[in-house]
């Protein structure tokens, strides 16, 4: 158990002296929003490209990675969409954003620290799987649900589709992934001035995600209907990470390393991308965002019981 500690301790501590130094003004939403920048946009693509480039694959299955996270996610959708009509008894249209808050999780700022800090190294092959389509497959299949739920659209889905792609190939972390695939193609060594030049923005890029996670996490209130909020939060930490669990080890067998990083990222809590597509859809916004502070919160006791899984 001290080694389930001695990860998850400086991991939300950091979480926690961000929120601390936004709640009472040390650091300023300009600064939050700088350190997030320096993160999303430096940091973790360094840290990514560098890992993916070195990386050791092992034999490892794409396919069943992929299958053993987006499964989960996949049957998480279908449990969301259940329980906005059957249990909530809510609209229909609400439940695209329901389900992008059960199954969008904050695999980039807090799922790579976690998966590093337990894993080292050994874990960059499974998180370049998973976080290479994590975003546009779960952005493209909100959107898809949303047409098939609205009552009107506003724009043309090819048009829409057109923007997501647009937006993704923009995604820092997607190329970041790309450019350490890319370098690992040519087989050639990373040259050693490279390679500490990367490796410096990696080491900054985690924590100062971890900071800006917490700094992010001042705008945002547990507020929302209870009902609904209590569902997101329970499909996200308890359900999802479960049936990660069980596709990645009774399904498809993966090696240890493998299960480990798929049931880290699975149980990662509801992150901001999904509060912002509940929000420009103006449904469920409120509970989205107490989603991402409640789940942020609990997710400290719940990753932790994950870890104590992983690491009897």
């Amino acid at each position: 158990m001290s080694l389930v500690l001695d990860i998850i301790t400086p991991v939300f501590g950091l979480i926690a002296l961000g929120w601390l130094a936004g709640r009472f003004g040390i650091l300023g939403p300009r600064s939050g929003e700088g350190i997030a920048d320096f993160a999303f946009t430096l940091g973790l693509p360094a840290l990514l490209c560098r890992t993916v480039a070195n990386a050791h694959w092992d034999g490892l299955s794409p396919l069943a990675v992929w299958a053993s996270f987006f499964g989960a996610a996949g049957l998480t959708w279908g449990a969301s969409i259940l329980l906005t009509r059957f249990v909530l008894r809510r609209p229909d249209a609400d439940s695209p954003s329901i389900a992008m808050a059960a199954v969008f999780g904050n695999t980039a700022m807090l799922g790579i620290p976690l998966a590093l800090a337990t894993f080292g190294t050994s874990a960059a092959a499974v998180l370049a799987l998973v976080l290479s389509v994590h975003a546009p497959l779960l952005l493209t299949a909100g959107f898809l649900h949303h047409e098939a739920v609205a009552e009107k659209t506003t724009i043309s889905r090819s048009r829409a589709l057109l923007q997501v792609g647009r937006d993704l190939l923009r995604n820092p972390i997607i190329l970041g992934i790309l450019a350490g695939a890319l370098w690992r193609v040519t087989g050639l060594e990373m040259p050693r001035a490279l390679d500490k030049l990367l490796q410096l923005l990696a080491e900054a890029g985690i924590p100062a995600s971890l900071i800006s996670l917490g700094l992010t996490l001042v705008g945002f209130e547990i507020k929302g209907q209870a009902g609904t909020l209590a569902g997101i939060v329970a499909l996200k930490l308890v359900l999802m990470p479960a049936l990660a669990g069980l596709l990645a080890i009774k399904v498809f067998a993966l090696p240890p390393v493998a299960v480990g990083v798929v049931l880290i990222l699975a149980a990662m809590p509801t992150g901001a991308n999904a509060y912002l597509f509940a929000v420009r859809r103006g449904l469920a916004a409120n509970s989205a965002s107490g989603a991402v502070a409640l789940g942020t919160m609990l997710a400290a006791a719940t990753v932790t019981a994950v870890l104590a899984l992983l690491r009897p």
